[in-house]
């Protein structure tokens, strides 16, 4: 067999390898993209979108039920086979999207085959084949993780990756894991009339680090379906079903007919030969890596994406891979790429963002305004009025450093606060701006004021405007 020589050989095409090859060719590089299959990025096909198309259902079934809130009578009948059957159907155009831009790449680019270091800038292929690189981009992604404690029913543990491909909605299941992926199809699914327990082990939901804004967000959820953390669980085969008890901050035992285990996504690393590549590794096999120039130490070797256990969202993704291609290209002349502000959402209801740098309670350094969404006008009217969002800020002018937000329409207003924080502005600017009457985004307004008021910043065009009740 032939070996294969390249500039930048890119491990990996999710997002952020597709994103590395497309910066490496643009800068003038010879790329090589090393993938299994080429089976579209996990957003196409187990994450992002199916999630979404999920949560959807559950949010049409979800506003049957609270018509009666309106005066409007309405009845509604679930199909599961059909819900799921659209979940598919449309995860499959978007992969097949996906595909078709895969399929768009130089032919002599894509190499379909599992790759390993057996040195800094060689890699061995699963073909037989070695590929000799003068620079490696490593954008593996990550995979779910099942605890040893499963294996006696991992018949019926389902994770994000096999749970869209179920031929119908089960009756009941059990969701491990009190963390955004968890919580959002943990309440998609019981909105669709599945029994649905959650379990954490931990004593944090969504794995918030502001603790009143968890607060809040558990009192809301707990609404729909029980949230037990702090439990410890053990899981035992029932006929065709799996019994689960737990015992910590609560006792019981209940049978379900599935379990989702959502207890993380670890990176794809194992395999991958990494001791071979004289980088030094921690205590999981991940070397240390500059995230801004996405180089691991001063070798020829960058990561990307969910491979690197850092900020597993998309848009993070697309720009470590354009900043690892870039940089792999150029080897050895690195520069720095412009991070984003770190920036999250789950899309339960109420959305959760978080934004930035959370300050805690009793940070000298900072300022925190609060604003609560339970009598903000435009909520009332949406029968949505539930949430809680914070902002931080910089004691010296009221520079928006951060923000927790919990509350209706969240996925929108967190983006204008991003901008507002990447740009640098103060929550006077802020206010600066016009606020439309009545909306979700005016119940940000009182965290702000209140950040203006303890700054001692003036707030020249947020007049009282005689409405201070439900904004």
């Amino acid at each position: 067999m032939t070996n294969l020589t390249c500039d930048v050989a890119i491990i990996g095409a999710g997002t952020a390898g597709l994103a590395a090859e497309r910066s490496a060719r643009r800068n003038g590089a010879k790329t090589l993209l090393i993938d299994t299959g080429f089976g579209g990025t996990t957003c196409a096909s187990v994450g992002c979108m199916p999630s979404k198309l999920l949560i959807a259902a559950g949010n049409a079934a979800h506003a049957v039920k609270q018509a009666a809130t309106f005066g409007v009578e309405a009845s509604g009948k679930l199909d599961g086979a059909a819900v799921m059957a659209r979940v598919r159907k449309e995860r499959d155009a978007f992969v097949a999207g996906v595909e078709n831009s895969i399929a768009g790449l130089p032919d002599d680019v894509k190499v379909d085959a599992r790759a390993k270091f057996a040195g800094a800038t060689i890699l061995s292929l699963d073909d037989g084949r070695k590929v000799h690189a003068k620079s490696v981009v490593i954008a593996t992604g990550s995979s779910p993780d099942v605890p040893n404690m499963f294996d006696a029913v991992r018949d019926r543990v389902l994770t994000n990756e096999t749970i869209f491909d179920l031929p119908t909605l089960p009756g009941s299941i059990g969701v491990i894991g009190a963390g955004p992926l968890g919580l959002e199809l943990a309440q998609a699914l019981a909105r669709l009339e599945v029994e649905t327990m959650v379990f954490d082990m931990g004593d944090t939901i969504a794995a918030l680090k502001d603790p009143h804004v968890a607060e809040a967000l558990q009192t809301i959820l707990a609404r729909e379906l029980p949230i037990l953390l702090g439990v410890e669980l053990t899981a035992e085969p029932d006929g065709d079903c799996v019994m689960v008890s737990w015992t910590g901050s609560a006792t019981g035992k209940k049978r379900f007919d599935y379990l989702l285990v959502a207890t993380g996504r670890p990176p794809q690393i194992e395999g991958l030969g990494l001791e071979t590549t004289s980088l030094d590794l921690d205590e999981h096999g991940m070397p240390d890596y500059d995230r801004d120039t996405m180089q691991c130490g001063t070798a020829p070797i960058f990561f990307a994406g969910d491979a690197d256990h850092d900020r597993p969202v998309l848009h993070e993704a697309s720009a470590e891979g354009t900043i690892a291609g870039r940089n792999a290209a150029s080897y050895p002349e690195i520069l720095p790429g412009k991070r984003m502000v770190p920036f999250s959402i789950m899309f339960t209801h109420p959305n959760v963002a978080v934004i930035g740098k959370v300050a805690q309670d009793g940070d000298t350094d900072s300022v925190i305004g609060a604003a609560s969404y339970d009598d903000q006008g435009r909520a009332k009217v949406e029968a949505c009025n539930a949430g809680l969002v914070r902002f931080y800020a910089d004691r010296r002018d009221g520079r928006l450093t951060g923000a927790t937000m919990a509350g209706p329409a969240v996925e929108h207003s967190a983006h204008l606060i991003a901008w507002a924080i990447q740009s640098g502005w103060t929550a006077t600017e802020v206010l600066d701006l016009p606020f439309y009457h009545p909306t979700f985004e005016e119940g940000m307004k009182p965290a702000l004021r209140s950040i203006c008021a303890e700054v001692h910043a003036p707030t020249p065009r947020d007049r009282d405007d005689g409405f201070t009740p439900g904004t």
